[in-house]
C-alpha cells in the first residue's frame, strides 16, 4: 500500500469507528425519559430577536458560491505547502515590503496568498452587506437558550433522528454557533495566522519575538483541519437533512412550499457551480499561473 495513503486510510476508519460509536451512544440516551423532556423543552431552535429577517437573499447564494470556491483552493494549495514538493516555479516580487529585500516564493505560496487576498475582500464584502441587511441576527446568538438548544441538536443528530426545523426562517442553535465561530473566531484567526506566515511579513520586525513563527504555522494548519472538518460536515448534513429544501434555500434564494414538490432550481445552480469548482481546480496548474503571477512578479 503507498505510504501516502496508509495514514488516510487509518483516519478513515478510526473517523468511521467514532461514527458508529456515537450514533449508539446518542440512540441509547433517547431512551431515557430525562432526556426526551430535556429534547421537548428545547428542540433546537434558539430564541431570535423580533426584528430578525426571514429568508435567504439572493447575494447571500453568490457569496456562498465564492466563498466555497476560494476555501477550496486554498485547502488545496495549503495541503500541497505542507507536501513540502518541491515547486514547479518560483515567483519574486518586483520589490519588498518595509525596506527588504524581495523575497523569492514556491509558486504554490503564491497562489496561496493571493486566494487569501480574494477570500480575504469576498469576506468584508460579506460581513458589511450581514450587517447592512440585518442577516447577522441570523448566525450570531441573541440569547442564552442556544446552548442547551445546542446540546438538543447535537443528541438529535447522534440518534439519527434529526430535528424540525425550517432553515428558511431560522438556523438551529448547533448550526448558529459554527457559522458564529467559522465567521467571526476561525476566519479571523485564519487570517491572522496567516499574514505573519506571509512573505510580505517583516523578517525584522519587534513583534515578531512576541509572535514566533513556529507556534504561529502550527496553529494556521489547526485551523485547517478545523475548515476541512467544518466542509465535510456541512456538506454531509445538507444533504442528510433534504438536500432539495437546503439547496434551494442556499441557491435559489426560495423557501419550500408545503403541499408542493420541490424545485430542481437549488440543484441545478448547485451542480453548476460544483462544475465551475472542479474546472478551478483543473485550471490552476503552473502552465496556467505562470503568467498570471508574472503580471506581479518574477517567475523562474
Amino acid at each position: 500500500m503507498n505510504s501516502r495513503l496508509r495514514p488516510w486510510l487509518w483516519g478513515a476508519v478510526i473517523a468511521l469507528a467514532a461514527l458508529f460509536v456515537i450514533v449508539e451512544f446518542g440512540i441509547w440516551l433517547r431512551t431515557f425519559p430525562a432526556v426526551q423532556s430535556f429534547i421537548a423543552t428545547y428542540p433546537g431552535t434558539p430564541t431570535q430577536l423580533p426584528d430578525a429577517p426571514v429568508g435567504i437573499p439572493a447575494w447571500l447564494g453568490w457569496q456562498h458560491f465564492l466563498n466555497a470556491f476560494f476555501v477550496l483552493l486554498i485547502i488545496r494549495t495549503g495541503l500541497d505547502i505542507r507536501s513540502k514538493k518541491r515547486p514547479a516555479a518560483f515567483w519574486t516580487p518586483r520589490r519588498g515590503w518595509f525596506g527588504e529585500a524581495p523575497r523569492r516564493v514556491g509558486l504554490n505560496v503564491w497562489f496561496h496568498v493571493s486566494l487569501d487576498v480574494l477570500w480575504l475582500v469576498n469576506g468584508v464584502v460579506f460581513i458589511i452587506l450581514l450587517f447592512v441587511t440585518g442577516q447577522w441576527m441570523r448566525i450570531v446568538p441573541t440569547n442564552w437558550d442556544v446552548f442547551p438548544n445546542a446540546v438538543s441538536v447535537a443528541l438529535q443528530y447522534a440518534s439519527l433522528n434529526w430535528p424540525t426545523e425550517n432553515p428558511w426562517v431560522a438556523y438551529n442553535a448547533l448550526q448558529v454557533l459554527a457559522y458564529f465561530a467559522i465567521v467571526f473566531i476561525i476566519s479571523p484567526l485564519a487570517v491572522l495566522t496567516g499574514a505573519r506566515l506571509s512573505p510580505r511579513w517583516p523578517l525584522k520586525a519587534r513583534i515578531n519575538r512576541a509572535l514566533p513563527e513556529r507556534p504561529i504555522r502550527w496553529m494556521h494548519n489547526f485551523l485547517l483541519v478545523v475548515f476541512l472538518v467544518f466542509v465535510a460536515q456541512h456538506v454531509i448534513l445538507v444533504f442528510l437533512t433534504g438536500a432539495l429544501r437546503n439547496l434551494n434555500a442556499m441557491y435559489a434564494a426560495q423557501p419550500e412550499v408545503a403541499g408542493e414538490p420541490s424545485s430542481m432550481v437549488g440543484l441545478g445552480v448547485f451542480v453548476f457551480s460544483v462544475l465551475v469548482m472542479v474546472l478551478g481546480w483543473v485550471a490552476a496548474k503552473p502552465s496556467v499561473l505562470k503568467p498570471i503571477a508574472k503580471i506581479s512578479g518574477t517567475v523562474k
